[in-house]
């Protein structure tokens, strides 16, 4: 009879230290089930695709309807074009000419 208190007993112990280790396993995130490699993927039925797929074409539907209308979008302004007046832009040109004058004119004397 010794023995057999004694199986029991030490299956007790190791009952308890398998609850242990189970509820450590849980608690980290795990489960003791059976998971699934990450290559699987949940399949939905042909009805549950079905239904995505009609709610897919009628946002798209509503997209293509409201096409030209602006829906929550924020104009930005176009940045004014800076444009220069006909008396500044011959003093640059008359300045860029007078810096090819002196460029030829050191060539010149180089050779």
């Amino acid at each position: 009879m010794d023995v057999l208190q004694t199986l029991k007993s030490e299956r007790d112990r190791a009952q308890k230290e398998l609850n242990r280790l189970d509820a450590a396993i849980k608690a980290l995130g795990g489960s003791t089930g059976t998971q699934r490699s990450p290559s699987q993927r949940s399949s939905l039925n042909a009805a549950a695709r079905a239904r995505i797929a009609a709610a897919q074409r009628a946002r798209w539907a509503r997209a293509r309807a409201n096409k030209g209308q602006k829906q929550n979008v924020v104009s930005m302004s176009k940045p004014k074009q800076k444009t220069m007046s006909a008396v500044a832009r011959r003093k640059i040109a008359a300045a860029q000419r007078a810096r090819w004058a002196k460029i030829k004119a050191a060539k010149k004397a180089r050779k």
